[in-house]
């Protein structure tokens, strides 16, 4: 492409969106309120899943050994447990340590009169995954392991939060698909227009010898344009809105942000910026090559 074409094709682009400004508008607001959505949307499920997330690594699971088991099985079971790809870290607790955590912890000071270790079986390896959702897999090695004694896990946790992993992923993509949908329908609507509204300009310059590309790049450049401001437009005032949120959700539930670690702003624009930007490119070329092609038979 030569760059007097380039820069025509650019020119044209823009004037489309003013000619048809009223369907323009509509378009850029709809593609601004999809993505406001969209954005509104993803920080909170980058929250929730950050929630699930930090739940997740607290799941463990605890490995017991038979009695009388020597200290380099002990160890050795120990190499074989972190070697699994399910293993995220895992912690030994000694006998002693179990009892000292456990006297301090539920006796206090009635615990000073115990002589000797209550828990002397109970050294253990703590096992934290990666992924909850590994659990049963792990659990069925671990019990495999000779010197293994017992395994204990928390199924109901590991399922649930399975379970809301599973659920986050299949409205994200549902409301994704209609958000998108949407989008695109306005777009192709707009651009439609365009093509009626120039109809003889196109077919004068199809009659003066303009190629099929000529034609057609300036609708293109259009729905880019379009997409590309509707897309810009709302991520000002979700960062806004995410910044005032969380100051008051800080400020007036001081307790409740000690328990729950939220995303800072910065790390969930480090996403949203390129992945809300793309999606209106991407809507907007998508939307309007489909309609250029439907609608200009040249």
């Amino acid at each position: 492409m030569r760059i007097s074409t380039f820069f025509y094709t650019l020119k044209q682009g823009f004037r489309n969106i003013f000619r048809n400004k009223l369907f323009s508008l509509a378009s850029i607001a709809t593609i601004a309120a999809c993505l406001f959505l969209f954005g509104i949307f993803y920080a909170v499920l980058a929250n929730f899943q950050h929630i699930v997330k930090n739940a997740e690594e607290g799941v463990s699971v605890w490995v017991f050994f038979d009695e009388g088991i020597e200290d380099i099985r002990i160890q050795q079971i120990g190499d074989m447990i972190a070697k699994r790809p399910e293993v995220a870290k895992m912690d030994f607790i000694s006998a002693q340590d179990a009892w000292e955590s456990f006297r301090d912890e539920y006796l206090g000071e009635y615990g000073d009169g115990f002589t000797e270790n209550p828990l002397e079986n109970s050294a253990n390896y703590q096992v934290y995954l990666n992924d909850v959702s590994m659990q049963s897999a792990l659990v069925t090695y671990l019990e495999s392991i000779d010197g293994v004694r017992m395994v204990n896990r928390s199924e109901l946790v590991a399922t649930t939060l399975t379970g809301i992993n599973a659920l986050i992923a299949y409205v994200s993509v549902g409301i994704i698909a209609i958000l998108l949908a949407v989008s695109i329908f306005l777009i192709s609507n707009t651009v439609a227009i365009g093509i009626s509204v120039r109809k003889e300009e196109i077919n004068i310059m199809k009659y003066i010898g303009a190629t099929d590309f000529f034609v057609r790049s300036p609708f293109v450049v259009e729905g880019i344009m379009i997409g590309l401001i509707g897309a810009a437009m709302p991520l000002g005032f979700i960062y806004t809105i995410y910044n005032v949120v969380l100051s008051y959700v800080t400020d007036r539930f001081p307790q409740l942000s000690s328990l729950l670690s939220f995303v800072p702003v910065g790390e969930v624009f480090h996403v949203l910026v390129p992945v809300s930007l793309g999606l209106g490119v991407g809507i907007g070329f998508l939307g309007s090559i489909v309609t250029v092609r439907r609608h200009l038979r040249v």
